[in-house]
């Protein structure tokens, strides 16, 4: 089977730890199958731009492209903004087939890349049983995605934490540093914020700050660039690019 090309569309950000983070995510992505071929593009703010990049790929002769979003859960992006761009992509380059893969989240590996951050951190098992959790994620007006966060925030109180509470930077409560007040009010005696975000920002900025300044005793990093989360793109990837039905190995 003849790979089709990867196409990794992040949101962007004015804040160029983001497009660094995000490129150093695709790098990794590279090394994990040589062979294939990675593009990345932005949504806005940063270049290149979708429809750039497609443009460079049919001229070049590219036939098939895999758009991966760089997205966490199904919100607007997943649903309306990315969609449009390709479907009006499609219309221009009739000769570019190009298929949407799906978003990231949920995902173990995404649980895994959690916990790497936290180890990092320095949360240690020993340290779990008695600790609580936030998992703070950007935050949605879209009722699926603040469910799937609910989700796995349910999921992750089954691996050994005391209590795990969802957070949320925009759009949806309880922000990070209340749902860290709450946990002490209920009388965690440690509490660790995990941000589940990709790259660095504005809103990762503010969940940084709203765990400090409610004391939480731990903030992970963001996921970043993590061998999990390569690994992750590349079986969306996967996913994608097989019909329902037929075999990698066919």
């Amino acid at each position: 089977m003849t790979h089709p090309t990867l196409l990794v569309i992040a949101h962007g950000s004015r804040d160029p730890r983001h497009a660094a983070t995000v490129h150093a995510l695709t790098e990794r992505v590279r090394a994990e199958r040589p062979g294939l071929r990675v593009e990345t593009a932005f949504l806005e703010f940063n270049a290149p731009s979708v429809p750039r990049v497609l443009e460079r790929l049919a001229a070049q002769g590219e036939g098939e492209i895999v758009a991966l979003p760089l997205l966490l859960t199904r919100a607007f992006h997943a649903k309306t903004d990315i969609p449009s761009v390709l479907r009006e992509a499609r219309t221009r380059l009739p000769g570019l087939r190009v298929r949407q893969a799906d978003v990231l989240g949920p995902s173990p590996l995404l649980n895994a890349t959690l916990e790497r951050r936290l180890r990092e951190a320095g949360v240690r098992p020993g340290d779990v049983p008695r600790t609580g959790l936030v998992l703070a994620a950007a935050g949605s007006s879209d009722p699926e995605a603040i469910a799937v966060i609910a989700e796995i925030a349910r999921e992750l109180r089954h691996t050994g934490w005391c209590a795990v509470r969802p957070a949320f930077a925009s759009a949806s409560l309880p922000r990070t540093e209340d749902a860290v007040r709450a946990l002490r009010a209920e009388g965690v005696d440690r509490v660790a914020v995990a941000p589940y975000v990709i790259a660095p920002g504005r809103l990762p900025d503010r969940i940084a700050a709203g765990a400090e300044a409610a004391g939480a005793d731990v903030v992970a990093d963001v996921l970043g660039p993590a061998p999990e989360l390569a690994r992750l793109l590349l079986d969306r990837f996967d996913e994608a690019r097989v019909p329902v039905g037929a075999s990698l190995s066919a």
